[in-house]
């Protein structure tokens, strides 16, 4: 149906609207009117996603200078999947009304993994070993040493890209993850560099929260988005803890000793160039001496390692002269960790500022603040000249190098936690350091400033008001939907004892408690019994479902219960978790 929401002319693939669908594409105009935010929360179930489409796609359609494009955020790969079914359907419905096709560009970005057409490297489960592995295969010197010796391996599917693949537009219409890959077959080019490179031409981008909160990321994949673009955060519920999550830093003492190992790695192999080729060595330190701004050419590929301060903060200077040689950047390495072992050698929990931090190094073994501020950039140009091709192996410096550059940059929002014992073993001595974000506005800030609209939306935010506090910004439009039901289809009850009359809750004090536990047990069982569909059941944190899932299965009420029901259970694993709600859905809907 088509719809005038104030003024404006709405394409919407479905012949009901529901009125709070009305009235949340309502205001969802008037920020867009007003080039402004918005935080809109509107329950699960009743079409946010379609008619968030709906509205900007109409938008951009009738004012097409005013939103250049759609940057639409969300948490998983199954939910990323579900905007581009919604928008497939909304450029189908489009064309049928106007008689011509919609003439604009969708596409979903992912990582590697999700997206790798390689034969060999597309097996891999991990991602961070896809990543290395497609490192290995498309950096820079590996690609100019197969020119003279072409037995080193390199991946054709992103040769081929980069001969043909980047003057060609990618044509018009939708492209979910698997369309991506056949295209990417039919053609001979690497789909992840693909649509990498075709986010500055399409018109709506379908990606994860991630690539555009982790300054890491951010810098390498949304550098260059217009500012006339709209930015939807959906499901946007806990983006306070994204956003703190990746700004966070966490360094264990297995972290250190791995460390370690790996300046003794990049010690002989630096010797070994000195040998070989020191000219290489004097090049780079002439360009460190220049400055570390840098032409994006070999970026896409070589850059594993992104710097965690925001864009243009350090990267105008030149590198400090006590770390531009690349020996004495290894001394200074081995310095600042072994000063870190000494910090993480607690026998209670400490808390203190980055400023206090940085005070005890520079007394202790008279570190500065500014050389600090410059080590991951100064690691990665260190990897990067000496050719590494396994950046999977440098993980434990990088994490170093990433923390020293983060405690010296920011003083304000952060705290470091130094905790003498794991959660997991409170009586084994196992030391964790965490340098904490406590301020979710700080990676948020610059999505703020750069875009004219952000959408921050969910079916729960609630308080609404408490998200502009936390996040530090000023909405033009707050407004709250409540769901329309034709029918009495929601019964809330809270079951306040069990079937032998024993009070049951999950408060901390007695959630542990096992007749508490088997209370909750049989009320599952009884459910199962009498409940003809799914059945979800929340536990509050992964350690806690463990515990109550081993407890069940000694009861043997995991046995009771399977008499009923196939179990599904959430993981901490992505890949799992996504099979388990695939084939939940499946047996519920057959």
């Amino acid at each position: 149906m088509k719809i005038n929401i104030d003024g404006l002319v709405v394409y919407f693939p479905y012949e009901y609207i529901y009125p709070e669908q009305y009235s949340y594409m309502l205001e969802l105009k008037r920020s867009l009117d007003a080039k402004g935010h918005c935080a809109l929360e509107m329950p699960s179930g009743t079409g946010k996603t379609v008619s968030l489409l709906s509205l900007i796609v109409s938008y951009m359609k009738q004012h097409p200078l005013e939103v250049t494009k759609l940057i639409y955020c969300s948490r998983t790969v199954p939910e990323l999947e579900k905007v581009v079914e919604e928008l497939k359907n909304l450029f189908k419905y489009m064309a049928q009304e106007t008689g011509r096709p919609v003439n604009m560009l969708g596409l979903a970005l992912s990582s590697r993994k999700n997206l790798c057409i390689h034969p060999q490297v597309s097996q891999e489960r991990d991602g961070k070993v896809v990543d290395g592995r497609c490192h290995s295969l498309t950096a820079s010197h590996i690609r100019v040493r197969h020119k003279s010796n072409h037995s080193t391996p390199v991946c054709n599917f992103y040769e081929d890209f980069d001969s043909f693949g980047r003057e060609v537009i990618l044509p018009e219409g939708v492209y979910d993850l698997d369309s991506l890959r056949a295209y990417g077959r039919k053609k001979g080019w690497c789909p992840y560099f693909l649509a990498r490179h075709s986010i500055m031409h399409a018109n709506i981008v379908v990606y994860s929260y991630y690539y555009l909160l982790d300054p890491k990321i951010a810098d390498l994949v949304s550098k260059e988005l217009s500012k006339q673009s709209v930015v939807v955060f959906d499901e946007a519920h806990n983006i306070d803890n994204v956003c703190i999550q990746s700004m966070s830093i966490t360094i264990t003492r297995r972290t250190l000793d791995n460390c370690v190992a790996n300046i003794g790695v990049l010690k002989d192999k630096i010797q070994r160039i000195k040998e070989e080729d020191e000219e290489r060595l004097k090049m780079e330190y002439q360009r460190l001496v220049e400055g570390l701004r840098e032409a994006n050419v070999a970026r896409e590929t070589d850059l594993i390692m992104s710097n965690p301060v925001l864009p243009d903060e350090v990267l105008q200077e030149a590198v400090p002269g006590n770390i531009r040689n690349c020996e004495h950047f290894i001394v200074f390495m081995r310095r600042f960790t072994e000063y870190l072992k000494v910090r993480m050698g607690v026998q209670h929990y400490v808390q203190e500022s980055p400023p206090s931090f940085l005070k005890d190094c520079l007394q202790r073994v008279c570190i500065e603040r500014k050389p600090l501020r410059f080590c991951c950039e100064r690691l990665r140009s260190l990897l990067k000249t000496l050719e590494l091709t396994d950046m999977q192996d440098y993980s434990a410096i990088t994490l170093v190098a990433n923390f020293a550059t983060m405690i010296s940059t920011y003083t304000k929002g952060f705290t470091l936690i130094v905790e003498p014992f794991d959660d997991r073993t409170p009586t084994v001595s196992n030391p964790v350091m965490h340098f904490s974000c406590m301020d979710a506005s700080i990676a948020i800030k610059p999505v703020f400033d750069r875009f004219q609209s952000v959408v921050i939306t969910s079916g729960t935010l609630s308080p609404l008001d408490m998200y502009p506090k936390i996040l530090d910004f000023q909405p033009v439009t707050m407004a709250s939907f409540a769901m329309t039901l034709t029918r009495q289809c929601i019964c809330p009850m809270v079951v306040a004892r069990g079937n032998d009359q024993v009070t049951i809750s999950s408060k901390y004090e007695i959630r542990e408690d096992q007749a508490v536990i088997r209370n909750y047990g049989n009320i599952l069982v009884e459910l199962a019994a009498v409940v003809p569909d799914g059945i979800v059941c929340f536990f509050t944190s992964y350690y806690y479902m463990e515990l109550i899932v081993a407890a069940w299965y000694d009861q043997t009420l995991l046995d009771q219960l399977q008499k009923h029901k196939l179990l599904f259970i959430e993981t901490q694993d992505a890949a799992e978790t996504t099979l388990a709600l695939a084939n939940y859905q499946k047996v519920n809907t057959v």
